[in-house]
């Protein structure tokens, strides 16, 4: 069973690249107007739906964290592993957040040359 799995996660990237691209018009919900249609703006939005998913993970591991904390039932080791977990899953919250302004405000700046800083 183990080296069926692993044939087909090995055999796997050459079904999909056999694939052809689908239209613009098609892309499952992605329409071109979400992009801006430019390249900048396709590089915004990946970033911006990569930072989404990052953040979803930090909040899960904050979860898990709070849950090793809370049924640690006085296991000083698996207090201090949900504790550290919880912390930095706060500090990458913070460093998702603080990312998703920096790429936002830079974006907006070289897009939009116009417009002045304060």
């Amino acid at each position: 069973m183990e080296v069926a799995a692993v044939v087909a996660l090995t055999l796997a990237p050459l079904a999909v690249s056999a694939l052809s691209l689908p239209s613009c018009n098609s892309l499952h919900g992605i329409n071109c107007s979400s992009a801006n249609g430019s390249v900048t703006g396709l590089i915004l939005y990946v970033i911006n739906i990569m930072l989404g998913i990052a953040g979803l993970i930090a909040v899960l591991f904050l979860i898990i964290g709070g849950f090793w904390y809370i049924t640690s039932a006085g296991n000083e080791e698996t207090a201090e592993k949900g504790k550290g977990t919880v912390i930095n899953a706060i500090i990458g919250i913070v460093i998702i957040i603080l990312s998703y302004v920096v790429v936002n405000v830079v974006s907006g700046l070289v897009t939009n040359p116009s417009v002045t800083a304060p």
